[in-house]
């Protein structure tokens, strides 16, 4: 039995072809899957490393190298919370203390008792001028108050949430995203 739906499967294997490294993929593919389970399971890695063609031993280092990847049950709505100095300078101390309180636990993982949310402090979103940022739902949100803390809370609360899956936006504006650089085409040797 597998743990990943055909329908996340088939846009897992899709993904490399957006990348220059077929293991560029990696992220995005166990970023599906976490959505899908809520966590990254053995199998569910497992998966993700046949659809990609790639060693599961290689999907798993990478599970296991970045803090956004949970081995673990998480909550449906978590907050990562940027504590680097930019944010921290700009009051994310206090941001991650409100989170606590309005979510009701005492520290990084813990379930709230509604089994809804969980925070994590991370090191860096890339998005320094916005500071103090978060990631919550697959969506950056910046300039953040308790004010606003209270009421994205409130909105996942409400039976009325949005969805969560969606795309992550960039931390930056339209234009000023970074493309990816053209592949440089082989040179004809001129005979003669």
């Amino acid at each position: 039995m597998t743990s990943l739906s055909e329908h996340v499967l088939e846009e897992i294997r899709e993904l490399p072809a957006r990348y220059p490294q077929p293991r560029s993929a990696v992220m995005p593919a166990l970023d599906l899957a976490q959505e899908e389970v809520g966590y990254l399971t053995a199998e569910a890695m497992t998966e993700v490393a046949a659809a990609l063609n790639l060693d599961p031993g290689y999907v798993e280092g990478v599970a296991t190298f970045y803090t956004l990847f949970h081995l673990q049950p998480i909550g449906k709505h978590r907050f990562y919370v940027c504590t680097n100095l930019t944010c921290t300078l700009r009051g994310a101390n206090e941001i991650v203390e409100h989170v606590k309180g309005a979510i009701g636990v005492h520290e990084p993982g813990e379930l709230s008792k509604d089994g809804f949310f969980s925070y994590e402090e991370v090191e860096c979103l890339g998005a320094c001028e916005y500071a103090p940022v978060m990631r919550l739902d697959h969506r950056y949100e910046k300039d953040l108050t308790p004010e606003k803390i209270d009421a994205l809370i409130s909105e996942r609360r409400s039976p009325a949430a949005a969805p969560a899956h969606a795309p992550l936006p960039s931390p930056l504006p339209e234009g000023e995203r970074v493309k990816p650089k053209p592949k440089p085409r082989p040179r004809k040797r001129k005979s003669g």
